[in-house]
């Protein structure tokens, strides 16, 4: 039962198509940044699993012991994009609000038949 032990890898498969399809297929943008933030999500999981190393500890020295210990980047780097994350959805969400006030709605087709129509 190889295939139940990789249970991360087979979540971080089915998050990164869902947010993928939701990216695709939604018009609406908010619902666009949600996809984008589920598919980030996926990315988070994937680095994690890969850093994780069974019966490794955090990297503290103890003397006169051999350890297995488990690589602290990763981790560092999820945290890091995490915060990143956090901005570009505010950033995004900013910019949604915008253009609803600019154009009125936030459905893309609509967006683009009043862009069409300014400037014909």
């Amino acid at each position: 039962m190889q295939i139940l032990g990789l249970y991360n890898y087979w979540i971080f498969i089915v998050l990164m198509m869902c947010g993928f399809y939701v990216v695709i297929s939604r018009g609406n943008l908010v619902k666009k940044l949600v996809g984008l933030n589920i598919f980030q999500t996926s990315v988070f999981i994937l680095y994690i699993s890969m850093g994780k190393i069974t019966g490794g500890t955090a990297p503290i020295l103890i003397a006169g012991k051999d350890v297995v210990y488990s690589n602290p980047v990763p981790h560092v780097l999820i945290l890091t994009a995490i915060v990143v994350g956090i901005a570009t959805t505010s950033l995004g969400l900013a910019l949604v609000v915008r253009i609803h006030e600019a154009y009125g709605t936030i459905e893309e087709d609509e967006i683009h038949a009043q862009s069409e129509e300014e400037s014909l």
